[in-house]
Protein backbone atom coordinates (compact mmCIF):
# COMPACT_ATOMS: atom_id res chain seq x y z
CA UNK A 1 0.00 0.00 0.00
CA UNK A 2 0.60 3.54 -0.91
CA UNK A 3 -1.22 6.31 0.89
CA UNK A 4 -0.20 10.38 0.65
CA UNK A 5 -1.17 12.30 3.83
CA UNK A 6 -1.80 16.02 3.33
CA UNK A 7 -2.07 17.98 6.53
CA UNK A 8 -3.43 21.47 6.76
CA UNK A 9 -1.67 24.22 8.41
CA UNK A 10 -4.69 26.16 9.27
CA UNK A 11 -5.71 27.12 13.25
CA UNK A 12 -7.12 24.15 14.82
CA UNK A 13 -5.15 20.91 13.15
CA UNK A 14 -2.89 19.18 15.51
CA UNK A 15 0.46 17.64 14.31
CA UNK A 16 2.01 15.33 17.09
CA UNK A 17 -0.55 12.57 17.02
CA UNK A 18 -0.06 12.21 13.21
CA UNK A 19 3.66 12.78 13.57
CA UNK A 20 3.63 9.85 16.15
CA UNK A 21 1.86 7.54 14.25
CA UNK A 22 4.12 7.92 11.48
CA UNK A 23 7.05 6.16 13.10
CA UNK A 24 7.73 3.03 11.58
CA UNK A 25 5.99 3.46 8.29
CA UNK A 26 7.55 3.08 4.73
CA UNK A 27 4.61 3.24 3.26
CA UNK A 28 3.75 7.27 2.91
CA UNK A 29 4.30 10.68 1.60
CA UNK A 30 3.61 13.31 4.14
CA UNK A 31 2.73 16.61 2.19
CA UNK A 32 1.88 20.17 4.27
CA UNK A 33 0.49 23.34 4.03
CA UNK A 34 1.27 26.32 6.67
CA UNK A 35 -1.25 28.76 5.97
CA UNK A 36 -1.05 29.99 9.60
CA UNK A 37 2.59 30.35 9.70
CA UNK A 38 2.41 31.92 6.48
CA UNK A 39 -0.07 34.67 7.85
CA UNK A 40 2.26 34.85 11.20
CA UNK A 41 5.32 35.70 8.83
CA UNK A 42 3.37 38.07 6.37
CA UNK A 43 2.30 40.36 9.17
CA UNK A 44 5.45 40.60 11.31
CA UNK A 45 7.61 40.98 7.97
CA UNK A 46 4.33 44.16 7.40
CA UNK A 47 2.46 41.94 4.24
CA UNK A 48 -0.11 40.49 5.49
CA UNK A 49 -2.36 38.03 3.60
CA UNK A 50 -4.19 38.82 0.93
CA UNK A 51 -7.12 36.55 -0.33
CA UNK A 52 -9.36 36.85 -3.44
CA UNK A 53 -12.42 34.37 -5.09
CA UNK A 54 -12.29 34.12 -8.09
CA UNK A 55 -15.41 34.09 -11.05
CA UNK A 56 -15.65 30.28 -9.81
CA UNK A 57 -16.21 30.30 -6.16
CA UNK A 58 -12.40 29.35 -4.92
CA UNK A 59 -10.92 30.97 -2.41
CA UNK A 60 -6.82 31.04 -2.91
CA UNK A 61 -3.60 33.47 -1.54
CA UNK A 62 -2.60 36.15 -3.05
CA UNK A 63 0.97 35.29 -4.68
CA UNK A 64 2.14 38.61 -5.88
CA UNK A 65 6.36 38.88 -5.67
CA UNK A 66 6.25 40.16 -2.17
CA UNK A 67 3.58 37.25 -0.69
CA UNK A 68 5.50 34.60 -2.66
CA UNK A 69 8.79 35.44 -0.76
CA UNK A 70 6.64 35.17 2.44
CA UNK A 71 4.94 31.77 1.59
CA UNK A 72 8.47 30.43 0.84
CA UNK A 73 9.90 31.60 3.87
CA UNK A 74 7.65 30.28 5.67
CA UNK A 75 6.92 27.10 4.20
CA UNK A 76 10.09 25.58 2.62
CA UNK A 77 11.94 26.71 5.61
CA UNK A 78 10.24 27.31 8.64
CA UNK A 79 7.57 24.60 8.64
CA UNK A 80 9.26 22.01 6.67
CA UNK A 81 12.00 21.86 9.23
CA UNK A 82 9.86 22.07 12.10
CA UNK A 83 8.21 18.80 10.60
CA UNK A 84 11.66 17.22 9.74
CA UNK A 85 13.14 17.91 12.86
CA UNK A 86 9.91 16.83 14.69
CA UNK A 87 10.02 13.36 12.57
CA UNK A 88 14.10 12.91 13.52
CA UNK A 89 13.15 13.25 17.08
CA UNK A 90 10.81 10.35 16.89
CA UNK A 91 13.62 8.71 15.02
CA UNK A 92 11.84 8.77 11.54
CA UNK A 93 14.44 9.55 8.46
CA UNK A 94 12.79 12.57 6.81
CA UNK A 95 13.72 14.72 4.28
CA UNK A 96 11.80 18.17 3.42
CA UNK A 97 11.51 18.82 -0.55
CA UNK A 98 9.62 21.94 -1.87
CA UNK A 99 8.15 21.41 -5.57
CA UNK A 100 11.66 23.49 -6.31
CA UNK A 101 14.09 21.05 -5.37
CA UNK A 102 15.03 18.21 -8.29
CA UNK A 103 12.04 19.85 -10.07
CA UNK A 104 9.82 17.21 -7.85
CA UNK A 105 6.96 19.72 -9.42
CA UNK A 106 7.01 21.31 -12.41
CA UNK A 107 4.31 23.85 -12.75
CA UNK A 108 2.79 25.72 -15.46
CA UNK A 109 2.72 29.81 -13.91
CA UNK A 110 -1.35 30.69 -14.46
CA UNK A 111 -1.74 33.39 -16.75
CA UNK A 112 -4.71 35.99 -16.17
CA UNK A 113 -5.84 35.16 -13.23
CA UNK A 114 -9.11 36.97 -12.46
CA UNK A 115 -10.82 37.88 -8.55
CA UNK A 116 -14.00 39.23 -8.18
CA UNK A 117 -13.96 42.74 -6.24
CA UNK A 118 -17.24 44.35 -4.99
CA UNK A 119 -19.06 42.58 -8.32
CA UNK A 120 -16.51 43.38 -10.83
CA UNK A 121 -13.88 40.55 -11.98
CA UNK A 122 -10.29 42.05 -12.29
CA UNK A 123 -6.80 40.08 -13.83
CA UNK A 124 -4.09 39.41 -11.31
CA UNK A 125 -1.36 40.45 -13.52
CA UNK A 126 1.56 40.34 -10.92
CA UNK A 127 0.36 36.72 -9.52
CA UNK A 128 3.13 34.06 -9.23
CA UNK A 129 0.78 31.30 -8.75
CA UNK A 130 0.89 28.13 -10.90
CA UNK A 131 -0.68 24.94 -11.32
CA UNK A 132 1.23 21.53 -11.01
CA UNK A 133 1.52 19.97 -14.19
CA UNK A 134 4.34 16.81 -13.62
CA UNK A 135 5.62 15.13 -10.17
CA UNK A 136 8.72 13.23 -10.65
CA UNK A 137 7.57 10.38 -8.87
CA UNK A 138 10.76 8.45 -9.15
CA UNK A 139 12.73 10.89 -6.78
CA UNK A 140 10.00 9.79 -4.37
CA UNK A 141 10.19 6.48 -5.18
CA UNK A 142 13.88 6.00 -4.71
CA UNK A 143 13.36 8.07 -1.23
CA UNK A 144 10.72 5.36 0.14
CA UNK A 145 12.88 2.48 -0.90
CA UNK A 146 15.59 3.93 1.06
CA UNK A 147 12.88 3.74 4.40
CA UNK A 148 12.84 7.89 3.89
CA UNK A 149 10.02 9.87 4.58
CA UNK A 150 9.61 12.39 2.05
CA UNK A 151 8.15 15.73 3.49
CA UNK A 152 6.23 17.78 0.83
CA UNK A 153 5.14 21.53 0.29
CA UNK A 154 4.68 24.75 -2.11
CA UNK A 155 6.24 26.34 -3.89
CA UNK A 156 6.47 24.54 -7.17
CA UNK A 157 9.02 25.45 -10.32
CA UNK A 158 8.42 26.23 -14.02
CA UNK A 159 10.26 24.85 -17.27
CA UNK A 160 12.40 28.30 -17.07
CA UNK A 161 12.89 28.11 -13.75
CA UNK A 162 10.36 30.79 -12.28
CA UNK A 163 9.20 29.80 -8.32
CA UNK A 164 5.32 29.87 -8.19
CA UNK A 165 2.91 29.22 -5.70
CA UNK A 166 0.86 25.95 -5.96
CA UNK A 167 -2.01 24.97 -3.75
CA UNK A 168 -0.80 22.26 -1.22
CA UNK A 169 -4.23 20.08 -1.55
CA UNK A 170 -3.22 20.06 -5.15
CA UNK A 171 0.13 19.50 -4.95
CA UNK A 172 -0.82 16.39 -2.37
CA UNK A 173 -3.24 14.93 -5.14
CA UNK A 174 -0.70 15.54 -8.30
CA UNK A 175 1.59 13.23 -5.87
CA UNK A 176 -0.59 10.55 -5.42
CA UNK A 177 -1.85 10.37 -9.02
CA UNK A 178 1.70 10.52 -9.58
CA UNK A 179 2.38 7.14 -7.33
CA UNK A 180 -0.90 5.66 -8.20
CA UNK A 181 -1.57 6.19 -4.31
CA UNK A 182 -4.03 3.34 -2.62
CA UNK A 183 -5.62 6.67 -0.65
CA UNK A 184 -5.42 10.36 -0.35
CA UNK A 185 -5.78 11.76 2.87
CA UNK A 186 -6.37 15.33 3.74
CA UNK A 187 -6.12 15.59 6.80
CA UNK A 188 -7.85 19.07 8.62
CA UNK A 189 -9.45 20.89 11.65
CA UNK A 190 -13.02 19.48 10.94
CA UNK A 191 -14.62 16.70 10.57
CA UNK A 192 -14.74 16.36 6.92
CA UNK A 193 -17.59 17.95 4.44
CA UNK A 194 -20.40 19.43 6.48
CA UNK A 195 -23.67 20.05 4.79
CA UNK A 196 -24.27 22.64 7.09
CA UNK A 197 -21.28 24.91 7.73
CA UNK A 198 -20.22 24.78 11.80
CA UNK A 199 -22.52 21.86 12.38
CA UNK A 200 -20.53 18.47 12.61
CA UNK A 201 -23.43 16.40 12.46
CA UNK A 202 -24.08 17.13 9.67
CA UNK A 203 -20.76 15.31 8.09
CA UNK A 204 -21.32 13.38 4.75
CA UNK A 205 -20.09 10.48 5.29
CA UNK A 206 -19.65 8.84 1.96
CA UNK A 207 -19.51 10.74 -1.70
CA UNK A 208 -19.23 8.80 -5.01
CA UNK A 209 -16.86 10.30 -7.24
CA UNK A 210 -18.84 10.69 -10.07
CA UNK A 211 -21.40 12.55 -8.27
CA UNK A 212 -18.65 15.02 -6.38
CA UNK A 213 -19.68 18.00 -8.49
CA UNK A 214 -22.90 18.43 -7.05
CA UNK A 215 -21.32 18.97 -3.71
CA UNK A 216 -19.40 22.01 -4.93
CA UNK A 217 -22.08 24.30 -4.24
CA UNK A 218 -21.81 23.49 -0.37
CA UNK A 219 -18.04 23.16 -0.01
CA UNK A 220 -17.46 26.77 2.06
CA UNK A 221 -14.35 28.06 2.09
CA UNK A 222 -11.23 26.47 1.43
CA UNK A 223 -13.08 22.87 1.82
CA UNK A 224 -14.33 23.70 -2.09
CA UNK A 225 -10.30 23.47 -3.07
CA UNK A 226 -10.15 19.83 -1.20
CA UNK A 227 -12.83 18.59 -3.18
CA UNK A 228 -11.38 20.14 -6.00
CA UNK A 229 -8.16 17.93 -6.00
CA UNK A 230 -9.67 14.85 -4.68
CA UNK A 231 -11.77 14.79 -8.29
CA UNK A 232 -7.99 15.12 -9.62
CA UNK A 233 -6.68 12.36 -7.66
CA UNK A 234 -9.06 9.92 -8.58
CA UNK A 235 -9.32 11.11 -12.14
CA UNK A 236 -5.19 10.30 -11.87
CA UNK A 237 -6.14 6.50 -10.74
CA UNK A 238 -6.02 7.12 -6.88
CA UNK A 239 -8.01 4.27 -5.13
CA UNK A 240 -9.90 6.68 -2.41
CA UNK A 241 -9.49 10.25 -0.90
CA UNK A 242 -10.80 10.70 2.67
CA UNK A 243 -10.91 14.36 4.10
CA UNK A 244 -10.95 13.91 7.92
CA UNK A 245 -9.89 15.09 11.19
CA UNK A 246 -6.24 15.81 12.10
CA UNK A 247 -7.12 15.91 15.61
CA UNK A 248 -7.65 12.67 16.94
CA UNK A 249 -5.34 9.74 18.39
CA UNK A 250 -4.89 7.77 15.41
CA UNK A 251 -5.70 10.22 12.11
CA UNK A 252 -4.04 8.05 9.81
CA UNK A 253 -5.70 4.51 10.94
CA UNK A 254 -9.51 6.98 11.40
CA UNK A 255 -9.14 7.77 7.92
CA UNK A 256 -8.55 4.71 6.16
CA UNK A 257 -11.41 3.11 8.40
CA UNK A 258 -13.82 5.52 7.08
CA UNK A 259 -13.61 8.45 9.41
CA UNK A 260 -14.52 11.93 7.76
CA UNK A 261 -15.65 12.01 4.16
CA UNK A 262 -14.32 9.05 2.15
CA UNK A 263 -14.80 9.90 -1.75
CA UNK A 264 -13.98 6.75 -3.75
Amino acid sequence: MTIVVKVGGAAGNRLEPLLDEVVGRRDLVLVHGGSEEVDRLGESMGRPAEYYTSPSGVVSRRSDPAHLEVVVLALAGKVQTSLVAALGARGVRAVGLSGVDGRLLLAQRKSGARAVVEGRTILLNDDLSGTIETVDGDLLRSLLGLGILPVVGPPAITAAGEVVNVDADRVAAAIAAALRADALLLLTNVPGLLERRDDPSSRIPRIAGAELERYLPIAAGRMRKKLLAAKSALSGGVGRVVIAPSGVATPIASALQGEGTVIA
